[in-house]
């Protein structure tokens, strides 16, 4: 994130204000490291340092396991998230949907809606490779400021010029939150239209 060329500006800014969580934990995947980046997701939610900075992330890193093909990460990482919310005791964030294929899903951990996004040493895109498998945490509500702020546009053009130059192409996962479920870009693989994330719709959906 800190190199000149990686193409998130949010992720900049927030690393730029010192506004990162980081935690290291040893199999991605496992009930004993859901209990354990609960205990420190539901730290960051409750977090009034976070809660002031107009960008801010948590950091999740594992230890193992490497070496993973991109459907191998992507099972790890549902696997995780689906973990994570047997263990949270927490409603779903009202503002988001809980059902993956809602164009208004985002998962929610504390009563809190986030963008996940993955990223492991396989990745087809470059923005996405890391040496340990990752998980980070964008909490929603950074980027419907930034809408409210009529600053989403012009920001999320920098970051696909960006993406072009670093990558050639623009991610053909992404899309507005809105127009298509954000769960098929959480993994980094390229999916077709008949992917279908493998986790249960919440019974405390909103729309």
């Amino acid at each position: 994130m800190a190199a000149p060329q990686f193409p998130c500006l949010g992720a900049k800014a927030a690393l730029h204000e010192n506004a990162f969580a980081f935690a290291a934990f040893d199999q991605m995947g496992t009930k004993e490291t859901a209990r354990e980046l609960s205990y420190r997701l539901f730290d960051f939610v409750r977090s009034p340092k976070f809660k002031a900075k107009q960008y801010s992330s948590f950091v999740a890193i594992f230890r193992g396991p490497r070496h993973l093909t991109e459907r191998e990460f992507e099972t790890c990482l549902w696997l995780q998230l689906r973990q994570l919310h047997h263990v949270d005791p927490s409603e779903w964030d009202n503002n988001v949907s809980s059902d993956p294929a809602d164009p208004h899903f985002s998962f929610s951990f504390g009563g809190q809606a986030f963008y996940v996004l993955g990223m492991h040493g396989n990745s087809s895109r470059i923005a996405r490779r890391f040496r340990w498998p990752a998980l980070v945490f964008n909490p929603h509500a950074q980027f419907e400021r930034l809408r409210s702020d009529g600053n989403w546009k012009s920001m999320q053009q920098a970051i696909r010029e960006r993406d072009i130059a670093l990558e050639g192409t623009v991610n053909p996962m992404l899309s507005d939150f809105g127009e298509k479920s954000e769960a098929a870009q959480y993994s980094g693989r390229a999916v077709g239209g008949d992917w279908i994330a493998p986790f249960p719709k919440s019974s405390s959906s909103s729309a």
